[in-house]
């Protein structure tokens, strides 16, 4: 297990890297803490990752959603398909790749914020306090959480407080996370949450159930890597999307797929790889999306935005190949 101070190092430098930058149903494991009523509090005690390489207590998940009016011969009404961000594995993601130049053009900002990667991490632990009526506990008491940016700062911020002296997952002078939902406006806010002032230690039934049940290895619950060819069927449906096309389950029903549509093997190219396993499929959108949506702040635009393009009368929209070639021709001028 890293020490506090390992992991306050490790997102000093994150951040200083960050500044000079510029479908798996859901299983009673995780905890749908979203789904508490407004002015309620859960209190959670994260634990440690099983993965002894791993600094954090958490992993982070990138994921890009693609929208679809429909699916290609089938109901026409508009799907989303999750892909995972290559940038999650400190490789080239050929969306944001052609999405980041989009920044730098206010015409296309609302774009590309729609193409930009959402970020979510997952924890572990237990639920001490569970306000949630209809919640069934899993055998396994120790529950995965899905927490989106706004509590997750809430999470790093106080562990960069010197004040904090021990490690908030430790057995004996760790300490719980009071999650609390309000609202602001029409949205779910968790801007109250905190961690609690008073240290406490794991019950023997809690120290039972990790000795039983041991402790998940967050990174088993991250997608699949895609291959080359997954890379691939990513860069042709963000394509798709763009420009208003169906989704094709012929082309891509074996790599990424809306939750809940049934894929026939017959349906599928023989030449597309096998479906990723279900275990590390992507997660459907309510696991994600349980907090309200904030601006997105990256990437930094340091240059200065050109006029406004407008979409070409005849289409009424800009296709993908409009604005790549609008894009290119700016840059290369």
């Amino acid at each position: 297990m890293a020490s506090l101070a390992e992991i306050r190092a490790k997102l000093a430098s994150m951040e200083s890297r960050s500044g000079s930058n510029n479908s798996t149903q859901s299983d009673k494991a995780i905890y749908p803490f979203w789904n508490i009523d407004e002015g309620q509090t859960c209190v959670l005690r994260f634990l440690p990752d099983d993965d002894p390489n791993n600094t954090f207590f958490w992993v982070e998940r990138q994921m890009i959603r693609l929208t679809f009016p429909g699916v290609l011969g089938g109901e026409q009404k508009p799907v989303t398909v999750q892909v995972p961000c290559m940038e999650m594995w400190g490789d080239t993601c050929p969306v944001l790749t052609e999405v980041r130049p989009w920044f730098k053009d206010p015409s296309l900002e609302d774009m590309g914020r729609k193409y930009w990667k959402k970020r979510s991490y997952i924890f572990q632990g237990f639920v001490k306090e569970n306000p949630l009526n209809g919640d069934e506990l899993p055998d396994n008491p120790i529950r995965r959480f899905v927490i989106g940016p706004q509590i997750f700062n809430i999470i790093k911020s106080a562990l960069m407080d010197p004040e904090m002296e021990n490690l908030p997952i430790e057995y004996v002078n760790g300490c719980d996370f009071r999650l609390s939902k309000t609202t602001k406006g029409q949205y779910a806010d968790y801007s109250t949450s905190k961690w609690s002032r008073n240290e406490s230690a794991l019950d023997e039934e809690q120290l039972a159930a990790v000795d039983t049940n041991g402790l998940f290895n967050l990174a088993d619950f991250l997608p699949t890597k895609p291959g080359a060819d997954g890379v691939q069927a990513i860069a042709e449906m963000f394509q798709a999307s763009v420009d208003g096309e169906l989704y094709d389950p012929a082309k891509w029903g074996s790599f990424y797929k809306p939750y809940g549509l049934q894929v026939a093997s017959s349906q599928t190219q023989s030449t597309v790889a096998p479906a990723q396993p279900a275990t590390n499929s992507v997660a459907p959108a309510t696991e994600t999306v349980v907090e309200t949506p904030v601006p997105v702040t990256e990437p930094v635009v340091e240059t200065p935005a050109p006029a406004p393009v407008t979409a070409s009368a005849d289409t009424g929209k800009k296709s993908a190949d409009d604005i790549l070639n609008m894009i290119r021709n700016r840059q290369s001028s």
